[in-house]
């Protein structure tokens, strides 16, 4: 696939004080000395490298699809305090990286001219706050590329809800009316933004207000060259990703350039094994789930093997054959994901089986399975038969935790009584530490 090649003097940041959130913005010179915004844009897109072996962990380490073999890792399958033993690894680089993207995208949107480069950044910026949402609720905000050095208000961390509210959505909304529908590889597209803001509004549980949006990026999809491939082994792996028809948005990798926690480009690594920390990371769950499938859908699911090795305990789906491991981009949202969100948006919204089920059949033909139509059809049995679908067709993906979380399902997916408290990860204690308690720990951690 087409990468997105940084000059490095987009790369630099001058650290203003400690904290990550307050930083000057990204390049060798001030902001108001700029003309040409290009490389900030860029600056933001490459920030995005940082969040994805940590996202990737959090979604499927934390949920029944993956488990860590090593202590401390096992934390992630415990559900206490314990996993702020990993901020260095894992919720630091995060953190750090997101407002890194955000400060870059406050740059481009404070003074560039170009309504598209704006429009980009728009979509970074909501990209940013919605993982950081997503991953430890109320955060602080920052929507400016100089933020004051002494007014530690912006440190303050915001409800979620008013982050969604006041930042998420307007940034998708603006993003959408100056975007083009063209997908471009590693490009932000206006279906991008309009399939994140109806995953944002499914996240929050407003259902009526996600419909619109989900429906016209399904509807809208094929009009800009946005479909299905015809074989599940057709998405992923390096080689698949060049004009790759079903992905909509992803982070672009590349082994060239690494971003500066070396985390961007090795969350594939996790997956196979090569990691004594999760030498056999598969968690059996997962495979009773694909036996399941097989059961119930009158054949065999072809997604097993795409993503699982024959002998079910290591993942393959992103595969390191040929030397290509780290050339593996980050899907972000691909045209399977936004069909069952739109599927689950009508399920919630009242509309009857005979309607949504048919909007899973092109996926579960890809994959070998039966249609659902007329074999359940209570709001209720849909519902599931929607989650076991997305926890199948997008495993290992960094999806399943955060559809656990959404749904209200985590505990009794997981076996076990968990505490919503650990529903969110801690937030960097070093951010605590520098900011003399500005920022506020998440509860229980």
């Amino acid at each position: 696939m087409k990468k997105i090649y940084i000059l490095l003097g987009s790369l630099f940041f001058i650290t203003a004080c400690s904290t990550d959130l307050d930083q000057s913005p990204p390049n060798i010179a001030s902001s108001d000395s700029l003309t040409d915004f290009e490389g900030v844009l860029n600056a933001a897109y490459y920030y995005q490298l940082g969040t994805v072996t940590p996202l990737a962990i959090m979604g499927e380490f934390r949920s029944d699809n993956a488990m860590m073999d090593e202590a401390p890792y096992t934390e992630f399958d415990e559900y206490d305090n314990g996993l702020t033993a990993m901020e260095d690894q894992f919720f630091g680089p995060f953190y750090t990286a997101a407002y890194k993207s955000i400060l870059s995208a406050n740059n481009v949107i404070e003074n560039s001219t170009d309504a598209t480069e704006v429009g980009e950044a728009k979509f970074l910026r909501a990209l940013s706050y919605f993982k950081l949402v997503q991953v430890l609720g109320d955060v602080s905000v920052n929507l400016s590329a100089e933020p004051s050095l002494t007014d530690t208000s912006v440190l303050v961390r915001r409800p979620a809800a008013d982050v969604y509210s006041d930042v998420i959505i307007p940034d998708l909304t603006d993003a959408m009316a100056v975007l083009s529908t063209t997908i471009s590889d590693g490009r932000a597209s206006k279906y991008a933004a309009q399939a994140l803001l109806g995953k944002v509004y499914v996240t929050m549980g407003d259902f009526a207000s996600a419909e619109p949006h989900l429906a016209a990026v399904v509807n809208g999809a094929a009009g800009a060259g946005i479909m299905l491939k015809t074989n599940y082994n057709e998405i992923f792996g390096a080689a698949n990703e060049i004009e790759n028809s079903e992905i909509i948005f992803s982070t672009q990798i590349t082994g060239s350039i690494v971003d500066e926690y070396s985390f961007g480009s090795d969350f594939w690594n996790w997956f196979v094994g090569d990691d004594s920390k999760a030498d056999f990371p598969v968690d059996p769950d997962l495979v009773a789930a694909f036996d399941a499938s097989d059961a119930s859908g009158g054949g065999t699911d072809l997604r097993r093997a795409v993503t699982l090795a024959d002998d079910g305990l290591t993942a393959i789906k992103f595969p390191k054959d040929g030397g290509l491991g780290t050339e593996h981009d980050w899907i972000e949202i691909r045209l399977a994901d936004v069909i069952l969100l739109y599927a689950e948006t009508l399920n919630e919204n009242g509309s009857p089986a005979s309607t949504v089920l048919p909007l899973l059949d092109p996926i579960r033909t890809r994959a070998g399975l039966t249609s659902l139509t007329g074999t359940v059809s209570s709001q209720a049995d849909v519902r599931q038969a929607i989650a076991d679908e997305r926890r199948l067709e997008l495993a290992f993906e960094g999806h399943r935790w955060f559809d656990l979380v959404r749904t209200g399902t985590a505990s009794a997916e997981m076996g076990e009584t968990i505490n919503s408290n650990y529903y969110v990860f801690p937030v960097p204690v070093s951010e605590i530490l520098a900011t003399r308690g500005v920022i506020t720990q998440n509860a229980g951690y």
